[in-house]
């Protein structure tokens, strides 16, 4: 009888670390950040959530700022990488081919 072989997925290189893991789930080392720091800011809106009050009033004005925390956690990790991409990308290098101070006359 005749051995069939089954591939469950196609062999990938991983001999650059951690660089090669993110790049294949799609984070670089930015995105892992903001992720991470949307993480903690929703278990901080969770625990605002589970620590409401008995008294009606405290507790509204308490759960909506759990809920806005929330939102904002929600945000952060959908669009962070966007909202941050101003702020951790380098500045334009000016070109070798034109002077730094503009053309002398």
């Amino acid at each position: 009888m005749a051995t069939r072989e089954i591939t469950l997925a196609q062999a990938i290189d991983m001999s650059g670390g951690f660089k090669d893991f993110f790049d294949t789930i799609g984070l670089t080392g930015g995105g892992l950040v903001t992720k991470g720091i949307a993480a903690v800011i929703a278990v901080i809106a969770i625990r605002m959530l589970l620590q409401l009050s008995a008294d009606p009033k405290t507790a509204l004005r308490k759960g909506s700022m759990a809920v806005g925390t929330l939102f904002v956690a929600v945000i952060l990790a959908l669009y962070g990488s966007t909202l941050f991409s101003t702020v951790t990308n380098s500045p334009a290098k000016p070109s070798p081919s034109a002077p730094a101070d503009g053309p002398k006359s």
